[in-house]
């Protein structure tokens, strides 16, 4: 077997074991990273559902007050305008979507579905909880979601949730007198949820992942050219030429060329190697004239 032919073997070997080896610690690496990256993006636009109900809850509202003893007005009410808030931004960011869940709602469309119940009833269960973070079974595939507990802070809520009696007429006229009561003060009712397919961090390390495995097999083939070469200039060439003079000369080939890449040699093993090599041969054309010279 050929020395470049041995050298190849070895360094595909090492390339093979050292592509998986990397390739799975990058791999697990990148995808947690994707992950952390979309759970950041999903907390900032629970911060901003947070902050939208904030803002009616303290401001919207006081300005809405008075209207709404004629008319129910929805914009008046903080689960409703971060709702539709992040319902326009999900336009945007369609792989994001946003739910209150709750357990007895006035706005129908805000039921907590059977999986969103029980993280209500967990959150309920564990009291102090203040955010959960899980993954669940869809349809379309995993899912990553950031869930928080609403609970009733303010009294001033409970104008339109604790008893049929107590809300505004107009509310009642819209929705009805059969849900969304009975709430009582520090009690969870329901849960803020940013939920996001894990195909979309999946995806993300993926082709993060494609890529630096891409580069990482251009760096080795560079390498593997360059060490190619240099091993073909300073070794296998230099040894070749070495060989072949060496078997004229044993031959008895008086006509052989001197080595001429000696001289090119610094003082690394090959160098030796062929300053040896003229030197031997330069005692054995002596040792040849002395016994040609001798009598017989």
């Amino acid at each position: 077997m050929k020395l470049m032919l041995k050298f190849n073997l070895v360094f595909a070997a090492v390339f093979a074991v050292g592509l998986l080896a990397t390739g799975s610690v990058t791999r697990g690496l990148l995808t947690r990273h994707a992950q952390d990256e979309v759970l950041q993006h999903a907390r900032f636009m629970m911060e901003k559902a947070t902050a939208v109900r904030a803002y009616t809850s303290s401001q919207i509202a006081p300005l809405l007050e008075a209207q709404m003893r004629n008319a129910f007005l929805p914009q008046s009410v903080p689960a409703y305008s971060a709702t539709e808030v992040l319902g326009k931004l999900a336009k945007v960011y369609p792989d994001y979507s946003y739910k209150e869940a709750t357990l007895n709602p006035t706005n129908p469309r805000d039921r907590a579905v059977e999986w969103e119940a029980d993280l209500i009833a967990g959150f309920k269960k564990s009291g102090a909880g203040k955010e959960f973070v899980g993954e669940r079974d869809t349809p379309s595939g995993r899912s990553l979601y950031v869930a928080r507990p609403i609970r009733i802070a303010d009294a001033a809520c409970l104008r339109c949730h604790s008893t049929v009696d107590a809300a505004p007429a107009p509310m009642v006229a819209r929705y009805g007198p059969a849900n969304g009561f009975g709430w009582h003060e520090g009690e969870i009712v329901g849960a803020q949820l940013v939920s996001v397919p894990m195909a979309v961090p999946l995806a993300r390390a993926k082709s993060a992942w494609l890529t630096f495995m891409a580069l990482l097999t251009v760096v080795f083939a560079a390498i593997a050219v360059a060490l190619n070469l240099l091993l073909w200039r300073f070794v296998v060439q230099p040894v070749a030429e070495l060989s072949a003079l060496a078997d004229r000369v044993s031959r008895g080939d008086a006509s052989a060329p001197a080595f001429s890449s000696a001289s090119d040699f610094g003082d690394d093993e090959i160098s030796v190697l062929a300053r040896s090599f003229v030197r031997m041969r330069k005692s054995l054309a002596q040792a040849m004239k002395m016994l040609a010279a001798s009598p017989a």
